[in-house]
C-alpha cells in the first residue's frame, strides 16, 4: 500500500502546481512569478528544512539556479547567437532561406523544419537551435514569417529529431546508461529510429500547418507608419547591378524596395539609380547590390574612423528643424560630408510637404525642407556633432551596422563551439563559455552591449525551474509519484502501461527536469516490467520518449527558454501548442512500441 507523502513532498507538489497555474493565468509577469517561487522555496526551507539538512542548505537549493551550469550555458549560447547577428555572419544563410520563403512561405517553413530535424538527430539540438534562432529572427526582420510563428515549430522539430537516436540528446544517453547498469543490453544509435520517424510523420502536419496559426505575430505593427526614404545608388565596377537589367536584380532585393525613373537597358558603372524603401530595406539593398548611396571617399573616411576609434558605424534618423541651415540646400551643396565626416544615405519627405514647388534642383537633387527626415551614417561622435551644429533632431531609428569584418571570425567561433560540443570533446557548457569569451576577446560582441544578448525573463525563469526540479527530487515527491504509478499500472493492459509510463515521465519532465525524469522513470520501468512479466526494453523506451516530450512548458528544456525572448512567447503559448503535440506524440509512439514489440 502506498503511504502518504511527506510534508515536504506535498509542499513541493503544491508549489509546482501553484507556479503552473500562475503562469497559465498570466496576470503577473513571468519574472515576478519566478522570483516569488524562489522566495517561497527559500523561506519555506529555511524555517522547515529537509530531513538531515540545515536552513542554509535550503537556501542553496532555492538560489542555486543562479549559479547552475544550465543557466550559465544558456547565457553563453545567447551571447554566441548575438555575435552572429551583430557581425552579419548569418546573412548568406538568411538570404538563401529568404528566397525560399519568397517562393512559398509554407515550403520555406517545411524545408526549415527538415533541416532542424535532420541536424538534431546527430548534433545536440541545443546548438542547432542556437544556429537557427538568429537566422529566423533576421528573416522576420526582412519580411518573412514572424519569429513567433517559426521558432516554436523549429524547436519542436529539433526536439523530435533529437529523440530519434541514442546520441540525439544527453537525456537519451542518460536513460540508456541507466538501463545498461540495470542489466539491459546497450542500444545502437538507430535502435528506435523507425518508431520515432513514424511518429514524426504523424506530428509533422500539426507542427508545419497548425502550430504557426496558433501563435501570435510578435512583429511591431508599424508597417503602415514606417518612413520611406529616397536615395540614389551609384553603380560601381563590383556592383551586382553592373551589366544587368532591373528585372534580373529585383528578385534578390528585400520587399518594399521600389525603383523610380529607371531607363531601360543594362546598368553601367557610374550610373545613379533612384530607389526608395524603409530604413531596413535601404540598408539591405545597399548590401545586396553592392552599390554606393554616398560618395566613396566619404564611406572610406567613415570606415577609417571606425577602425581608429573602434566605435560602431551607426545609421540614425534625424529630422530637419526650422533653425537648420540645411533648408533649401541639396546634399551636394550642403557640405555635410566635408564638415562632419558623415554620409546622408536617404531622405524621407512627409506627405504634408510633398507637392511643394522647387523640391528639386536643376540636376534632380532634393532640396531639404523643414520636417524632412535624413538617414545619416557615421560613428556616434560625428553624428552628434552634425546634429548639434546643423540643428537636427535625432529620432528613435538608430541602428548599428553589422561589423562584417568580423563575420567569418564569429562564424568560426560558433562553428568550433558547436563541433566540440556535438562530438563530445567538451561539455556544451564549457564549449559555449569558451565561445562566448572568444566573442568578447575578439570584439565580435562588446562588453558594454552584452545586456542586449541576455533576457532577464529567461534568467529568472531558468533559476526558478532549477529550484523546482531540485525540491521535487530532494523532497521525495518524484519518488512518491513513481511508487503511486507502479501501484496503479498493475490493473492496465500492456499497451496502456506503456502510455501511462510515457505520460507520467512527460509530466515530470515538463515540471522538473529531463534528468530527474530519467533518473526516476528508468528504475520504475524496470520494476513495473518485472512485476507484470513484460519485456523491459519497450518500457524503458517509453521513459526515454517521455523525457523528450518537453513541449508544454518553457521550463521543460533549455531550448524552450532560448526561444522565449526572441519569439516573445508567454507561458500560455507553450501550453496551447505543446499539449496537443504531446498527445499526438504519446499516442503515435505508444502505438509504435506496441506494434514493434508485439504487446
Amino acid at each position: 500500500m502506498i503511504g502518504i507523502p511527506s510534508y515536504h513532498a506535498m509542499a513541493a507538489m503544491a508549489v509546482t502546481v501553484a507556479m503552473f497555474v500562475a503562469f497559465a493565468r498570466g496576470r503577473m509577469s513571468i519574472e515576478i512569478i519566478s522570483l516569488l517561487t524562489i522566495a517561497v522555496i527559500a523561506v519555506g526551507l529555511y524555517f522547515f528544512p529537509l530531513d538531515g539538512q540545515s536552513p542554509t542548505d535550503g537556501l542553496a537549493i532555492a538560489f542555486g539556479g543562479f549559479g547552475h551550469y544550465a543557466l550559465i550555458t544558456i547565457c553563453a549560447l545567447m551571447i554566441l547567437g548575438r555575435g552572429l547577428i551583430v557581425t552579419g555572419a548569418l546573412d548568406p544563410a538568411a538570404r538563401f532561406l529568404e528566397r525560399m520563403f519568397k517562393f512559398n512561405l509554407q515550403l520555406g517553413l517545411l524545408f526549415s523544419l527538415f533541416i532542424a530535424f535532420a541536424l538534431s538527430m546527430f548534433v545536440n539540438n541545443t546548438p542547432v537551435l542556437v544556429l537557427l534562432i538568429p537566422i529566423f529572427v533576421t528573416l522576420a526582420a526582412r519580411g518573412a514569417l514572424p519569429a513567433s510563428k517559426t521558432l516554436m515549430p523549429l524547436n519542436a522539430a529539433s526536439l523530435i529529431g533529437g529523440l530519434a537516436t541514442t546520441i540525439g540528446t544527453s537525456t537519451n544517453i542518460l536513460v540508456v546508461s541507466i538501463a545498461v547498469d540495470l542489466g539491459m543490453p546497450m542500444m545502437s544509435v538507430f535502435h528506435f529510429t523507425p518508431i520515432v520517424l513514424g511518429a514524426a510523420l504523424i506530428a509533422l502536419p500539426y507542427i508545419w500547418l497548425v502550430m504557426p496559426k496558433m501563435l501570435g505575430d510578435n512583429r511591431v505593427e508599424l508597417q503602415h507608419n514606417q518612413r520611406r526614404f529616397f536615395t540614389r545608388l551609384r553603380v560601381t565596377e563590383n556592383s551586382l547591378m553592373n551589366g544587368r537589367e532591373l528585372s534580373q536584380i529585383a528578385p534578390r532585393l528585400p520587399s518594399g524596395i521600389e525603383f523610380h525613373d529607371v531607363k531601360p537597358g543594362l546598368f553601367r558603372p557610374g550610373q545613379r539609380i533612384k530607389v526608395s524603401g524603409t530604413h531596413e530595406a535601404i540598408e539591405e539593398a545597399i548590401q545586396v547590390m553592392r552599390g554606393e548611396a554616398a560618395p566613396s571617399w566619404v564611406l572610406e573616411r567613415i570606415k577609417r574612423a571606425h577602425n581608429e576609434t573602434g566605435d560602431d558605424i551607426e545609421v540614425v534618423e534625424m529630422t530637419v528643424t526650422a533653425d537648420s541651415r540645411l533648408i533649401n540646400r541639396t546634399l551636394p551643396t550642403s557640405g555635410i560630408a566635408d564638415l562632419y565626416g558623415v554620409a546622408v544615405v536617404g531622405i524621407h519627405r512627409p506627405d504634408t510637404l510633398i507637392g511643394q514647388k522647387d523640391q528639386y534642383s536643376d540636376v534632380g537633387d532634393i532640396r531639404m525642407r523643414e520636417g524632412d527626415v535624413l538617414l545619416v551614417m557615421g560613428i556616434q561622435k560625428d553624428l552628434e556633432a552634425f546634429a548639434t551644429a546643423d540643428s537636427l533632431l535625432q529620432l528613435e531609428g538608430r541602428r548599428e551596422l553589422p561589423r562584417r569584418s568580423k563575420a567569418l571570425l564569429a562564424a568560426a567561433i560558433m562553428g568550433v563551439s558547436v563541433l566540440l560540443a556535438s562530438i563530445g570533446v567538451l561539455p556544451i557548457a564549457i564549449a559555449a563559455l569558451g565561445g562566448a569569451i572568444l566573442m568578447f576577446v575578439t570584439g565580435c560582441v562588446k562588453f558594454d552591449r552584452v545586456g542586449r544578448a541576455l533576457s532577464a525573463q529567461v534568467i529568472v525563469l531558468v533559476a526558478a525551474s532549477i529550484a523546482i526540479g531540485r525540491i521535487i527530487d530532494e523532497s521525495g515527491a518524484a519518488a512518491w509519484l513513481g511508487e503511486l504509478l507502479s501501484y496503479g499500472l498493475q490493473f492496465l493492459s500492456p499497451a496502456l502501461v506503456l502510455a501511462a509510463i510515457m505520460v507520467f515521465v512527460t509530466i515530470l519532465t515538463n515540471f522538473a527536469s529531463n534528468a530527474t525524469a530519467a533518473t526516476v522513470g528508468t528504475p520504475i520501468a524496470f520494476a513495473v516490467a518485472a512485476q507484470l512479466g513484460l519485456p523491459p526494453e519497450p518500457l524503458v523506451l517509453a521513459v526515454l520518449f517521455g523525457c523528450n516530450l518537453s513541449y508544454a512548458t518553457p521550463i521543460a528544456y533549455q531550448t524552450n527558454m532560448l526561444i522565449m525572448a526572441e519569439g516573445d512567447y508567454q507561458f500560455g503559448d507553450y501550453v496551447k501548442t505543446g499539449v496537443p503535440l504531446v498527445l499526438i506524440m504519446v499516442t503515435a509512439l505508444s502505438v509504435g512500441l506496441v506494434l514493434t514489440y508485439g504487446l
